[in-house]
């Protein structure tokens, strides 16, 4: 009988455990970002300007740097911004958490392998070795993320 309930205390500490991890990497360290009325992005001669947005709703943690993700309407032309700003052509947006229903990094990154959207150097080293992304689509949609830059590589 003492081996059952010893058993089950550690199945049962292994179930809250993994419980309380599942909770704390999807919905625990999440803030919502304050809504923004522009975005920071890098122009062509490598300095940044700010450009007015609409709709913004993002996230972030501060766990990690790379948590960010934004969607917002772009007021500016997909053709104007690429003649003026970077683009950066080694964009894969970032899988967010599936209750921030705004952002998916699958759609928004096969709309950039098909054309339909274009990605954005919004911000080198927002972070250390971190960049900002934003990806523009057609429609005026856009999407921000963070990814790794390279630079801490070796």
């Amino acid at each position: 009988m003492n081996g059952k309930w010893a058993a089950g205390s550690i199945v049962s500490a292994a179930v809250i455990a993994g419980a309380a991890m599942y909770y704390l990497q999807v919905y625990g360290f999440y803030e919502p970002v304050n809504a923004q009325q522009e975005v920071t992005i890098t122009t062509v001669a490598g300095t940044t300007e700010t450009i007015p947005v609409a709709d913004f709703e993002g996230i972030d943690a501060d766990s990690s740097p790379l948590r960010f993700r934004a969607c917002f309407t772009m007021p500016v032309s997909l053709g104007t911004l690429t003649e003026s700003y970077e683009i950066a052509e080694d964009a894969v947006p970032l899988n967010g958490p599936g209750w921030f229903e705004c952002y998916d990094a699958a759609a928004i990154g096969a709309a950039l392998e098909a054309g339909d959207a274009v990605a954005f150097l919004g911000q080198r080293d927002i972070t250390r070795g971190v960049d900002r992304i934003i990806a523009v689509m057609r429609d005026g949609r856009a999407y921000a993320w963070h990814q790794l830059n390279g630079t801490l590589e070796n």
